[in-house]
């Protein structure tokens, strides 16, 4: 027996290793030869039956991640019969590890709370380890985060000591898991990230599981586009022949994913196929995850809500019977809201006072401000509909607070939306233009009010710039010569994906500033007028500040206005700095003037005398955030600012800094004909500058000078990215200096021009957060940025900056300053950003 013994007990151990490393179909091969060589089940040995049962016990999990759950439970009671006394406890354990793959997390907690304590007097530390990680899958699940992270940490303690390193990454990936819950998105992907290492060397065929918790956190911090693209890598690594687990895991987040994004009619076809895989492995509740999902895209949709009420409530209580308290209370909030529209509001109120969650998470908690606001809103009582609506703000606030990155303050919006939509709909219907402005300035551009934060400064994210920063000059002189160089792009990618990921880790202060009031605001207009644009419905509403007052302007239908800047931007980028076929430009010129035309009949003529000669401030919305303001003829010559809003407006008017370094920095970039003599001859109106030009424009020398520094004006080309918004960039002498720098200043610059193509545009997120070049030096403190919106033609633009930079210097404000010097330039696209 002892050679065989010892060959059944390599072959288990295969087995096990392949089990844990994602490997199942492998394991089960090996288990089956172990099974052979001990003649089971014809042997009577009493130890051949021992081991045996053993074998049985590993062999019915791979039989379940297999998706055959059935024939796994069928091994454990074929292992009863023969299981020593000694091994027990490995039974019940095995017994709660398959209740948790079909969705008996009840029954699973049971075994695993009866077989841990014994099963820790032996020493199988793996089995111990893989225990408590079981347990506390359980515990997360069930919304007991704290308790499933007691377990990881013991877990953790007992991997270390017994040198499994597979098993502490998946102990570190489970802790993400418990942060993500308790809503420390930070903390959940540096755990994430420690956990990576283990599964790359140990076990690659589980990278898939470990991008698909990074994906749940994203989507906890309103990233769904970098979530589905986490989802879609995962899914292609898991193929079809891909473990059924894993493959319905990864299904259903990408639905969740898609219902995040908006796009309903993906999410459910995910949710169907999670549905579908899920029930293929006999998962009850995972299954009735999935359902819940697909209610969730047909509510989105505006489909079948009759049907969605009466399904989610059945769903709820399926739900909660299963152990999945949070996802019940989900599926109940859901017909409640579908009720809510159906007018059932007798029938709504009774869910929406039905049982809680007793640990909810941040969406559930969301969820529940928005479904009583808006059965407030629809019964009538508007002022317990805004309640609701400010309390799930305030919950959301806090939340952003909690990060330092500006990705995910700025994503975090998103999963505010219909507490926004719910809110200024109530506040639009009572009329009052105080009330009005008080919800507009609490629901959008939040993020411009929370403290900067630096990004991380670890040599791995130092190292990875650095090489993003070579790396960009050598595609830029690829593309420049024709021969674009596919390797080096993708290598960028990768490198601003690991800097942006690195930069999710960054820690906020938790410090955010009150948005200011309507008489605050009123009170520093003085004679100008603030327009802040607002939609709601599909419709353009404008609330207009005048003479200490505020009222509401009507705009008419939103989707066409959002059209007509669309091609307005079209038309500019076709003309400005190209020389066209004279026919061609003829056509264009006139689609742009019948474009201009447009706005100034659907936003300019509805202001009418509000408006007169006065100094225009506009705090705009989506695509108007990027209009050049100035090439409408009503407003040529005219004073223009566009800013994030109104509070982040006023911030910038405060007192100039007295410790700001007062000659100007003047930087021209490399390959831009007319950057040298720009710089130059704006050098002869500012004799104290600094100038760097050729060689000396290097990004370090240009991030030294431009901390704290009164003025700054680059001369350079300019790159908009809005698949990657942080890597938006200008060119220096030695390679980029991009949107991310400027999150590294020690202090940011008070009044920044960009002479550059598309600096200006912004990418703009959920609760009008912008995102952009110029966008991110107003993030960071800048009061006043003045940039291109589209093409920037060069020759042309270094007069209307000569002459620009000749009027601040004589006392003009930056906006009155663009206007008089660009007034006789035509298709000049430059904007004043921020303060003015």
């Amino acid at each position: 027996m002892t050679a065989v013994a010892d060959r059944v007990r390599d072959l288990h151990d295969r087995g096990r290793e392949a089990l844990g490393a994602g490997r199942s179909d492998t394991g089960l091969r090996l288990f089956r030869r172990a099974l052979a060589l001990l003649d089971w089940p014809d042997t009577t040995d009493p130890e051949r039956r021992a081991a045996a049962a053993r074998v049985l016990i590993s062999t019915a999990a791979a039989e379940v991640h297999l998706g055959r759950s059935a024939a796994g439970f069928a091994l454990l009671d074929e292992a009863e019969t023969a299981v020593a006394q000694a091994d027990r406890s490995t039974l019940l354990l095995q017994r709660g590890l398959l209740c948790i793959l079909t969705g008996r997390m009840d029954d699973a907690l049971r075994h695993l709370n009866e077989g841990i304590p014994p099963h820790a007097a032996t020493d199988d530390h793996y089995g111990l380890a893989s225990a408590l990680l079981n347990r506390a899958m359980v515990h997360s699940l069930a919304g007991r985060p704290r308790i499933a992270k007691a377990d990881l940490v013991r877990c953790e303690e007992i991997a270390r000591t017994a040198d499994l390193p597979l098993m502490v990454a998946k102990a570190r990936l489970n802790r993400g898991y418990c942060e993500m819950l308790m809503g420390d998105i930070p903390a959940a992907l540096h755990a994430f990230d420690l956990a990576k290492p283990g599964f790359t060397e140990h076990a690659e065929g589980l990278l898939p599981v470990l991008a698909i918790d990074r994906a749940r956190a994203l989507l906890q911090a309103g990233l769904a586009d970098e979530a589905a693209a986490e989802l879609d890598e995962a899914i292609r690594l898991l193929g079809r022949a891909g473990p059924t687990y894993e493959r319905a895991e990864a299904a259903l987040t990408r639905a969740s994913a898609a219902v995040v994004q908006g796009v309903p009619r993906t999410a459910r076809l995910w949710a169907r196929r999670a549905e579908r895989l899920f029930l293929r492995r006999g998962d009850r509740s995972w299954a009735a995850v999935a359902v819940l999902t697909r209610l969730r895209a047909d509510f989105q949709a505006g489909r079948r809500l009759a049907a969605i009420a009466a399904e989610a409530e059945e769903l709820a209580a399926t739900l909660h019977g299963l152990g999945l308290p949070n996802d019940g209370e989900v599926a109940r909030l859901l017909a409640a809201r579908a009720l809510v529209r159906l007018r059932r509001h007798a029938e709504a109120r009774v869910l929406l006072t039905g049982r809680r969650s007793p640990s909810p998470v941040l969406e559930t908690v969301l969820l529940r401000r928005v479904a009583w606001a808006e059965w407030h809103a629809a019964t009538g009582d508007r002022a317990r509909a805004s309640r609701q609506a400010r309390s799930g703000l305030r919950v959301l606030h806090g939340q952003r607070g909690r990060f330092g990155s500006l990705d995910l303050r700025t994503g975090t919006a998103a999963l505010g939306v219909d507490l926004a939509a719910v809110g200024l709909a109530t506040a639009l219907r009572g009329g009052r233009a105080k009330a009005v402005f008080a919800w507009a300035e609490r629901s959008r551009a939040q993020a411009f009010l929370t403290s900067p934060v630096h990004p991380p400064d670890d040599p791995e994210t130092s190292d990875a710039v650095a090489e993003l920063r070579q790396l960009a000059m050598v595609v830029r002189a690829a593309e420049l010569a024709g021969r674009p160089d596919a390797e080096a792009a993708r290598r960028c990618a990768e490198l601003e994906h690991l800097v942006r990921a690195r930069g999710w880790q960054a820690r906020g202060d938790g410090e955010q500033a009150d948005p200011n009031a309507l008489h605050e605001v009123a009170a520093a207009l003085g004679d100008a007028v603030m327009v802040s644009f607002l939609p709601s419905d599909g419709h353009l509403h404008g609330l207009v500040v005048v003479d200490g007052t505020a009222r509401m302007v009507s705009f008419g239908d939103f989707p066409s206005i959002a059209e007509t800047t669309a091609r307005l931007r079209s038309d500019l980028d076709a003309l400005c700095g190209r020389r066209l076929p004279a026919a061609l430009r003829a056509v264009v010129e006139t689609s742009l003037r019948h474009q201009l035309s447009v706005l100034h009949e659907r936003i300019l003529v509805p202001l009418g005398p509000l408006l007169g000669d006065r100094d225009l401030v506009i705090v705009p919305t989506g695509p108007l955030s990027s209009v050049p303001w100035g090439l409408v003829d009503a407003l040529r010559g005219r004073p223009v600012t566009v800013t994030p809003s109104a509070s982040v407006w006023l911030r910038g008017r405060r007192p100039s800094t007295p410790s700001a370094i007062a000659e100007p920095l003047l930087v021209a970039g490399p390959d831009l004909e007319f950057a040298p003599g720009e710089v130059r001859k704006i050098a002869e109106v500012l004799p104290s500058a600094v100038v760097l030009t050729g060689a000396a424009a290097s990004v370090g020398a240009t991030l030294a000078a431009m901390a704290d520094r009164r003025i700054v004006h680059f001369a350079a080309h300019g790159h908009h990215e809005p698949g990657n918004i942080l890597f938006s960039r200008l060119d220096l002498a030695d390679g980029p200096l991009m949107a991310y720098d400027i999150g590294t200043l020690p202090g940011a610059p008070e009044h920044v021009v960009l002479s550059s193509c598309d600096t200006g545009r912004s990418v703009v997120r959920a609760g009008d957060e912008m995102l952009g070049f110029a966008a991110a030096f107003l993030y960071g403190g800048t009061r006043t940025v003045v940039a291109g919106v589209a093409r920037v033609p060069d020759d042309s633009v270094v007069d209307v900056m000569t002459t620009y930079h000749d009027l601040l210097r004589r006392g003009a404000s930056p906006s009155r300053a663009l206007a008089e010097a660009s007034q006789a330039t035509p298709l000049i696209p430059l904007v004043c950003f921020g303060s003015g």
